[in-house]
Formats: structure tokens, C-alpha cells, sequence
């Protein structure tokens, strides 16, 4: 049923429609706001790609210390209070 996909009739009737619902006279503005959307999104996603890559893996964080038991005294430097 769908063996070549998309042909060259296909695009055209979906211009049509393209301009029909838009106008011709916005579709120029909606354009340049699509660009600048993508431009936007394309460089927060490499700022964040960049960032995770100068951190450790934060999925697997480093084991925490073990708590300190109530039982156990507090490790001290020596002097008296």
C-alpha cells in the first residue's frame, strides 16, 4: 500500500494546505520563529551535553559514608570540653 512513500503530489497538496491554513503573508515569520526555536533548542542541548560531560556519572552516585551509631562515641581532636 505504501510502497514509495511520499511523492512528489503529496508535498504539493500538503503546501497548499501549508499556505491555505498560514497565509501567505505569515508563512515568512512562522519560518524565521521555527529557525530561531531550533537554533535555541540546538544549543541547549549542547550546553547540557557539555555539562554532563565534566561531571561523574550521576546515575550511579559514590556510596555514602555509613551513619554513626548513637552507641558509638563522637571521634573528638583530643580536648576536653
Amino acid at each position: 500500500m505504501l510502497r514509495n512513500g511520499l511523492e512528489p503530489w503529496h508535498l504539493l497538496i500538503v503546501a497548499i494546505v501549508v499556505i491555505v491554513l498560514f497565509g501567505s503573508k505569515k508563512l515568512p515569520d512562522t519560518a524565521r520563529s521555527l529557525g530561531r526555536s531550533m537554533r535555541i533548542l540546538k544549543s541547549e542541548a549542547k550546553a547540557l551535553k557539555e555539562e554532563g560531560a565534566g561531571e561523574p556519572d550521576s546515575r550511579h552516585p559514590a556510596p555514602a559514608a555509613p551513619p554513626v551509631s548513637p552507641s558509638e562515641p563522637a571521634a573528638t581532636d583530643g580536648r576536653a570540653r
